[in-house]
């Protein structure tokens, strides 16, 4: 008897444990559950039956500046992986996005055992800025799962595999009328009330810089519409920074931790569905807007130096993951300097009092979310067959 498969997988953040989890459903769904998982992820990994190495809220930090003073953890938590995936052996070592933390694990295992199998799910944006990584990355990683369509070019030509997979928020379901109907009540939010949703982000440091920014604007925007709801999906473990930040305000903050995680992510689409609008950081948030055909409106800071460093580098003229696939700049976006209330207030009323402004970013969000996968096998389906395809090879 063949024995299970028993597949590693590494996400550092919230976007890769949706990722992840994604694959481990597909994995199973196409080996009929004869397959075993280690590694480190999330709560929704942790879903799919994955008992984290340690927490990976651990990894959930972003800019270059913001990681220097927890710099010698995370190169422990490299080599403690690293160790543990040796160790191990399992079938293969899929890293997924978080690429500071992830390929220095992949780089550490290939070196110890140059023939490991080493797969990345999330195509480093070489497009966008480094454009030498993916030559660097293919030394120490075999095979890439992409999510975007134009991205396995780069790969293929740096000597990786590579398969476009789609994104899995493509193919998710979206809340039901009737699931909008009931979050609504559950609010308190009454038939015809505005619905404003707010997304400050998932880390520490992003709620630290644009909470308070959010707040302000949704406080300019109460003076106007006095009435206007407003809802905040909470990461668990930034309940009680996004609480104390809105003290004060009538908003509702939804806390994931006292539901079950399905019902969570059921709740978060329904609140997605309901909102006329969106104030959102910038991520992978602005494809879970799209899917639901909420409008949005991107902000985001970083720290200056890391800001500085990076517009040394970057290739594109926008951040939004919407804007860039339908290659259009329909979402409007306030990034370091311009991420102030009085420019982003005035564009998100509009969103709020324009149907044709709203409906042309509902329009170019149906786009992208063909262009990602939508009418197609869900991505984890794709992204499981392409990791045994490269595995039979």
């Amino acid at each position: 008897m063949t024995p299970k498969p028993t597949f590693c997988l590494i996400a550092g953040e919230p976007s890769g444990d949706r990722l992840g989890a994604a694959l481990m459903a597909g994995l199973k769904d196409v080996l009929d559950g004869q397959v075993d998982f280690i590694g480190i992820g999330g709560p929704q990994m942790a879903a799919q039956g994955l008992q984290s190495l340690f927490p990976m809220e651990e990894l959930s930090i972003m800019g270059i500046v913001e990681v220097l003073p927890k710099l010698a953890g995370l190169l422990a938590r490299v080599r403690q992986s690293a160790d543990f995936v040796l160790e191990r052996s399992p079938s293969a070592l899929i890293t997924i996005d978080s690429p500071d933390f992830c390929l220095r694990v992949a780089k550490n295992v290939k070196a110890a055992r140059p023939d490991f199998p080493i797969i990345h799910y999330v195509a480093p944006s070489v497009w966008a800025w480094r454009p030498k990584r993916a030559a660097k990355m293919a030394r120490y990683v075999d095979h890439v799962l992409a999510l975007l369509p134009f991205e396995p070019p780069y790969m293929l030509d740096a000597g990786m595999g590579c398969d476009f997979v789609g994104h899995p928020i493509a193919t998710e379901p979206v809340a039901s009328k009737a699931e909008i109907t009931a979050f609504r009540r559950e609010i308190g939010v009454a038939e015809g009330q505005k619905l404003l949703t707010l997304l400050p982000g998932s880390r520490a440091s992003e709620i630290a810089r644009l909470g308070p920014l959010f707040r302000e604007i949704a406080q300019m925007l109460r003076k106007d519409m006095p009435q206007l709801a407003i809802a905040i999906p909470a990461v668990g473990a930034r309940v009680a920074d996004l609480q104390q930040i809105f003290a004060g305000m009538d908003v509702s903050i939804l806390d994931p931790r006292a539901l079950p995680a399905d019902i969570a992510e059921k709740q978060k689409r329904a609140c997605y569905g309901a909102s006329m609008a969106a104030l959102a950081a910038s991520g992978t948030v602005s494809l879970e807007l799209a899917a639901a055909g909420t409008p949005m409106v991107i902000a985001y800071k970083v720290h200056w130096l890391t800001a500085y460093l990076i517009r040394r580098t970057i290739r594109i003229s926008t951040a939004t993951l919407v804007n860039l696939v339908s290659q259009t700049h329909v979402v409007p976006e306030f990034l370091q300097e311009d991420c102030r209330a009085e420019r982003i207030y005035p564009e998100i009323k509009a969103l709020l009092m324009s149907k044709p402004r709203a409906d042309a970013q509902i329009a170019a969000s149906r786009g992208v979310m063909v262009e990602l996968g939508r009418g197609g096998d869900a991505s984890g389906i794709r992204a499981a067959k392409s990791v045994l395809g490269f595995l039979k090879k």
